[in-house]
């Protein structure tokens, strides 16, 4: 039997870039899409599914004989703050429904951490691989937590769980979607329809960014890798560049004019908790990992494809 795919949540930013990734390398017809949410257009092997509900999300898995789950439904760090119940329910009981069916049916699991694990005690610049993890969002517990769950099912039922902590995504396939790193994108959407900006965090906030196609390589560069190259089973840094909000306008407007005020919000205080930059050096000696663009190419991608 072939590899057949289920993605959660994959009508989210990740999940609306990864799906075709994965529909080119393995077919259409062995990928299963699926959220909580219905899909605008019609999806060819489409299931309606709320990861909080194991009876479902088995019945998906055996109805399509599932091999790899690519999990990526979560309730994201800003709209996790505002509901913080909900959040803990979706990111954390969600995966552990995806773990134990796992270790029933044999299953390999992708599983995204991200920089939110960490924490304002952890190092700011080039954050280890290994170092304090003290978040103090929900979404960054349950990213921390999450991590660790994945340790103990690989630990003590062999399940082939992977992960990474994905930096700020910037994508021009979705609109942002309540993450605090998501000024790197609306920046593009408000600067080209209003030729204005009012940025919710400070001109010097400088966060770990990276493009969304270097994120989907990157993510099945790493569930193609063999298991005896994946030597961290908590979730590896993996890191493009850094820039400051500030300096990102500064590219935008080599392209395009886009005045940007700086207001900044509740938001603030969540990017001051995580790190200005990301050591991913295991992730590039243990599985080859290596990033494609920098600040001005993705500000080239971003413009371009807005535009159309």
């Amino acid at each position: 039997m072939g590899i057949k795919i289920l993605v959660t949540g994959s009508l989210g930013q990740i999940g609306s870039e990864l799906v075709p990734a994965l529909q080119t390398k393995y077919g259409v017809e062995n990928v299963v899409s699926s959220d909580i949410k219905s899909p605008q257009d019609k999806e060819t092997n489409f299931e309606g599914l709320d990861v909080t509900n194991f009876q479902r999300l088995e019945e998906v898995i055996k109805k399509h004989q599932i091999t790899h789950i690519y999990h990526l439904a979560s309730l994201l760090s800003a709209t996790g703050e505002q509901n913080p119940e909900l959040a803990w329910k979706i990111n954390i009981e969600g995966l552990k429904n995806v773990l134990d069916l796992a270790k029933t049916h044999k299953l390999k699991i992708f599983w995204p951490s991200s920089i939110a694990a960490f924490g304002p005690t952890t190092p700011k610049k080039s954050t280890p691989q290994r170092t304090i993890m003290e978040p103090t969002t929900m979404y960054g517990v349950t990213k921390y937590s999450g991590e660790l769950l994945c340790q103990y099912y690989f630990l003590k039922y062999g399940v082939d769980v992977r992960s990474v902590r994905y930096p700020g995504l910037i994508s021009w396939k979705t609109p942002p979607g309540g993450g605090t790193t998501d000024f790197a994108v609306a920046i593009f959407y408000e600067g080209i329809r209003n030729g204005e900006y009012t940025c919710f965090v400070g001109p010097s906030t400088t966060l770990p960014m990276m493009y969304m196609d270097d994120a989907i390589r990157a993510t099945i560069q790493l569930m193609d890798s063999e298991p005896n190259k994946i030597k961290v089973r908590t979730s590896y840094n993996l890191s493009a560049i850094s820039f400051s909000a500030e300096e990102l306008a500064k590219e935008i407007n080599k392209h395009i004019e886009v005045k940007v005020v700086y207001a900044p919000d509740h938001r603030q205080k969540i990017a001051d908790s995580w790190p200005s930059s990301i050591d991913d050096s295991e992730a590039r000696s243990d599985w080859g990992w290596r990033h494609e663009f920098d600040l001005s190419k993705i500000t080239e991608e971003m413009i371009k494809n807005l535009k159309k």
